[in-house]
Formats: C-alpha cells, structure tokens, sequence
C-alpha cells in the first residue's frame, strides 16, 4: 500500500512485546484505569474505526492480498485515526484492543469487542461463526462499552443456526449487564463454494428483522447494516439504532463519502463503523480521509 501523507503515529513494538513477555496482568491493570466516556456525543451520533479483519484471515485490500499484515502499520493507522477529532471510538479484537490499550490510544473513547471470529473467511465452516473473541463477561469485566456480532444468515447452510442461538445468547448476556449489542446481519448464500452477502433491500429487510429479534431484550441492541439501494425503505423495518457499515474500499471515494452522507439523513443512522476504506484510503492519507468521514457524521461541529 502507499505511504500516509499525513503525520504517523508510532507505535513501540518492542515496548508492547516487552510487557506481553514479562508482565501481562499491566492489560488488566490499564483496563481499570482507562478513562471512558459516553457512548454518545451531544449530537447523538458516532464514528467508530473497525479492526477486526485479521482475525478471520482477511487481509486484503484492492487486490493485494497481505495488505493487513503488518500489525506495526495497522496501529499506526489506527491510532492516526483515533487521534482525529470527531472520531468516537473503535471495534476491535482482544489483540488489537490491547495493544492501542498500552498505547494510550482508548482513552475517552468508545471501545467495542469483536465477539464472534471463528467463521474464518473461505472456510467450509465459515457460517457457523463460533465466538472465539470478546465473551459479554470480558467486555463488562474490562469496562468495553459494546460487544458486536457478525450473524449472516443463510438458508442453506446448517451452519447458520448454531450462528443464530450464539448470537441471542450474547444479545441477552450483553443485555443483563446494560451494555450494547451490536448486531451485523447479512442474508446470505454459497455461490460456488463461496460465501456471498445479499445486499438487496428485501435481503436486508429480511436481516434485519431476524437480526432485531434475538436475545431476551433488545434494550440495548444497536444494528450494523450495509448501505443498500432504497435505504429510507430498509431502514424503515427498524426503530433500533444503527451504525452503516463502510464497506471495503472500491470505487471513487467521492461516491463513498455521498452515498453516506445521504444514509446519514435517516433517523435511525446514528453513524458509520468504517474499517479499511479509512485505514487504508487509496492516496494512502489515513488523517485526511478520517477527517471527511468526521465531518460527514458530526457536521462539522467537533
């Protein structure tokens, strides 16, 4: 990938190695003390940067298959990102959590844990995604203000309802203890030994309204949805709050950033979860290309 033009953060590895080696309960520690913050601003919306591909085995991005290879240059990115104004907080794994923890990166912000990483991307088990990642006991014991579950949907393939009862379980768990749940649901299929997300508006809708039901409570459950066709009508099978998924970088960016500018007009969007097309932008300035997504979400007011 290219070089960021705009300032870098550093990150220590041999610093971050040193404490795994010789002290791990400093995670524990640093968790505890961790100033947080609420998990809305005044404007009542959000931006998070998502970092949990590595842990399905998906690296890639435009083609280059290894793109998320290095963790040295994926912290980078992501604390340039968080030390942008207007940037509320990230979703992340236990890993990477960790790490921008010992950085100093998680102060003031919103932190979600990513749940559910087993359904490793081109597996045959890749629809039963078991949840190898944050448990709802972790995410309440560290003070992380959410837990999110990736939860596709598909007819023909067994492994989705094992995908299903996890999900309602973590929903519930997550419920008990006050904290957020955020659901990401995609209708789904196989297509030549591939799995493929539907991302037509009646998929969606369909999603969604599984997605919703889960859990003894949905009091504390927010939606992560693609942005599709006919948005207004999608989001209207829906009174839960919801972030829209930025999806990976392809095409212009302009018509990335227009299309979310509109979603962003629909009252239940209370903003974007964007992952590599913010980290890894096409001119390669992570600064510059959080800066507009900020200013999409908060208007300019941060």
């Amino acid at each position: 990938m290219s070089a960021t033009t705009g300032a870098r953060r550093s990150v220590d590895v041999a610093h971050l190695t040193a404490v795994r080696a010789s002290d791990p309960g400093a995670f524990a520690r640093a968790w505890a003390r961790r100033s947080r913050r609420s998990l809305l601003g005044e404007d009542g919306r959000m931006l998070l940067v998502a970092a949990d591909h590595p842990a399905r085995g998906a690296l890639g991005i435009r083609g280059e298959a290894m793109a998320m290879g290095s963790r040295t240059d994926l912290l980078e990115r992501l604390a340039t990102a968080l030390s942008r104004p207007g940037v509320d907080g990230v979703l992340g794994t236990p890993d990477v959590l960790d790490d921008l923890l010992l950085m100093g990166a998680l102060e003031d912000k919103v932190v979600i844990g990513s749940m559910n990483r087993g359904g490793l991307q081109g597996a045959a088990f890749e629809l039963d995604d078991r949840f190898t990642g944050y448990s709802a006991a972790e995410i309440a014991r560290c003070g992380i203000d959410g837990g999110k579950m990736l939860t596709r949907i598909a007819l023909d393939d067994p492994g989705s309802v094992a995908t299903l009862e996890a999900s309602g379980h973590a929903v519930s768990e997550l419920a008990d203890q006050g904290i957020m749940a955020m659901v990401e649901p995609f209708w789904s299929q196989r297509r030549d030994g591939k799995v493929v997300n539907l991302l037509d508006p009646e998929s969606t809708i369909k999603s969604i309204g599984v997605a919703s039901a889960l859990g003894t409570s949905s009091a504390h459950t927010w939606l992560k949805l693609p942005v599709v066709d006919d948005l207004e009508r999608v989001m209207d099978a829906t009174t839960l709050p919801t972030l829209l998924l930025g999806g990976d970088p392809t095409g212009d960016p302009r018509d990335t950033y227009a299309a979310w500018g509109r979603s962003l007009t629909i009252p239940q969007v209370r903003g974007l979860v964007v992952g590599r097309a913010l980290l890894y932008p096409p001119d390669g300035d992570v600064a510059a290309a959080v800066d507009i997504a900020a200013d999409l979400v908060h208007g300019g007011a941060q």
